[in-house]
């Protein structure tokens, strides 16, 4: 299974979030983002309702699509466990966390 971890931008950003986008957001990594992240090894990819793409300019870091206008930013993190992946959750909320991803 996944695993993950949150930047203190990342926690920030979360506490903002009205409780309803908060719900969606937790739902499409639960429902969606986590499943399609556990079937990559495999060579599965993301459904593309998700958008995941990389980020231009910042190599490394990856935005993920929650809602029409929420989006996530997130990077692969070193393995906690054997051939599981660990996200780093970095940026959470509109297309504003652009700015700084």
């Amino acid at each position: 299974m996944a695993t993950f971890l949150t930047t203190a931008r990342f926690e920030k950003d979360y506490a903002l979030l009205d409780p309803s986008d908060k719900d969606r957001f937790k739902r499409t990594v639960k429902e969606q983002f986590v499943p399609d992240l556990e079937d990559l090894p495999r060579g599965g990819r993301f459904r593309p309702g998700l958008r995941v793409k990389g980020i231009q300019g910042a190599p490394g870091i990856y935005e993920m699509t929650w809602a029409p206008d929420g989006r996530a930013t997130f990077e692969f993190g070193h393995p906690e466990r054997a051939n599981e992946p660990h996200i780093v959750w970095r940026r959470v909320g509109t297309h504003d966390v652009f700015r700084s991803p």
